[in-house]
Parts: structure tokens; C-alpha cells; sequence
């Protein structure tokens, strides 16, 4: 059987998955998944990029660095005296990112010195600079602000679009439940958060808003043409339009998650 013979077959009621009358087992798994985000933010926390804490930041241009770089470079920092404190990493194939707690002029010259010597280039090839973490700060704020904003404007729509606040609400209680699943893989999972994280974590609320208000709409309209005829209940028509939902739900983030993979196997294969 097809994928599209699958979907045909949910759309028209044919076949079924069932979501809602088995609804306390995927609320049971829900809140499983979320207590171990939750775990993961409260005893790992996150690892917040250079723009948020701050700091002094040192860029190793070579032509291809070699297999033993994060040894090589933090020995270089390690030799300056200058403490063993260094995030390393590797960006495409040839430039290497060392990222410390934050010199001084005097210190950063030190470190620079030591990895121009490490790595054998020229002076030219090892920059240095430093970002204060007002700069993480002011970020934050703004983009809590309009976080703010933003759920309080979906709220309204919702509302005034479907007639009522229970599913406003409902929205609001997917948006917090996906956001904090995904920030909880990055606390667990050690990924660095950066300002190209935010725009993530703004896309996946884009994603979220998006089913949410496919799937209600649906249980809207299938759930007044049961009312209006009889034929089936309120649980009945709602699961109704979960399914028929579904392969469009999946389908989407299929097309959005193609572009995104073709963009990363470029960057990481040929970049």
C-alpha cells in the first residue's frame, strides 16, 4: 500500500488512527518527553554561544586543519598561561574558532602569539576579537519581548477566529510544549545556542502555529457537520480530523525539512 493510498484511506475515515480515544497514552508519553527536557534544563542547562556570555574569541585560518586541532589549540592557550578554559571548534575545513572566558588586551596577544606559533601560519591568518555579553543581553530581552507579543497577538486571532478561548488556549499549551521539548534536546544534547538558534527556535513556533490552527479548524468544521446531522460524536468527528490532518501535517514539514538538509549537506560535503 501506497503512502497517498495511506492518506486517501485517513482522510476518508476508511482507516483510522486513534488519536483521540487513546489520548491519555500520548498524554502519558507527552509529559514524559517533557519531564525529560525539563530534566535536561534544570541539571545540564544550556550551552549559550560567545554572543550571550560573552567573552574573547580567536578564528585559525588554514588550509586544512589538522585531525589533532582541538589538542593542538588548546595547548596553545594552556602555553600563554592564560588558563585552560576553551571552546573549540572547526568551521568548514580549514578554520578553527577558539572561544575563552574574556582577556585582556596583553592576554589575547599571548594567545594569538601562541597559536600562530601551533599552527604555523602567519600572524594575518589568526584573528581576535571580544563581545561583551550586553550585547547576548539585549538580545534576549528583545526577543523575549516580542515573543511576548507575539503569543498574546496568536491568542487574540485564535480566539476571535474560532469563537472561543479554549482553543486560544489549547494553542498556547502546544506552543509551550513544543518550545520546550526542543530547548530541552539542546540542553541535553550540548548544542552551542546561538542567535541562528533563536531564528530555529522561531521557526519551529512558525511550524507549531501552523498545525495547530490546520488541525482545530478541521475539528471545527467536521465537528459542526456532526452536530448538525448526528451521525457521530463529538470524539468521533474530532479524531476524524486529526487524521485527515496528519499526512498534510507530515507532508509540510517533509517540503520545509528538504531544503533545510540540502542546505546542510552542501555546507558540510562542499562548504
Amino acid at each position: 500500500m501506497s503512502f497517498s493510498t495511506f492518506g486517501n484511506d485517513l482522510y476518508s475515515g476508511k482507516r483510522s488512527v486513534p488519536v483521540v480515544p487513546q489520548r491519555r497514552r500520548f498524554y502519558l508519553v507527552s509529559l514524559v518527553v517533557l519531564a525529560i527536557a525539563v530534566g535536561g534544563l534544570l541539571f545540564k542547562g544550556l550551552n549559550l554561544g560567545l554572543e550571550f556570555r560573552g567573552g574573547s574569541e580567536f578564528r585559525v585560518a588554514t588550509t586544512s586543519a589538522p585531525a589533532d586541532y582541538e589538542a593542538k589549540a588548546r595547548e596553545a592557550v594552556r602555553s600563554s598561561g592564560e588558563g585552560n578554559s576553551a571552546n573549540i571548534t572547526k568551521l568548514g575545513t580549514g578554520t578553527i574558532r577558539i572561544q575563552t572566558e574574556r582577556l585582556s588586551d596583553e592576554a589575547s596577544a599571548k594567545v594569538k602569539a601562541a597559536l600562530v606559533q601551533t599552527f604555523g601560519v602567519q600572524d594575518k591568518d589568526v584573528s581576535a576579537t571580544f563581545i561583551g555579553p550586553s550585547w547576548g543581553t539585549t538580545v534576549s530581552q528583545k526577543a523575549l519581548q516580542a515573543l511576548v507579543i507575539f503569543l498574546l497577538l496568536v491568542a487574540l486571532v485564535m480566539a476571535l477566529y474560532f469563537r472561543t478561548w479554549k482553543m486560544a488556549a489549547a494553542a498556547l499549551v502546544a506552543l509551550g510544549h513544543d518550545m520546550v521539548i526542543t530547548v530541552g534536546v539542546y540542553a541535553l544534547t550540548g548544542f552551542e545556542v546561538s542567535p541562528a538558534t533563536m531564528i530555529g527556535f522561531l521557526t519551529v513556533l512558525g511550524y507549531s502555529i501552523y498545525d495547530t490552527v490546520v488541525v482545530f479548524d478541521k475539528v471545527r468544521e467536521n465537528t459542526a457537520e456532526a452536530f448538525a446531522n448526528g451521525r457521530s460524536t463529538y470524539a468521533q468527528a474530532a479524531n476524524l480530523a486529526v487524521n485527515q490532518t496528519m499526512v498534510r501535517s507530515i507532508n509540510t514539514t517533509v517540503v520545509g525539512a528538504l531544503p533545510i538538509l540540502a542546505v546542510l549537506i552542501v555546507g558540510i560535503v562542499w562548504l
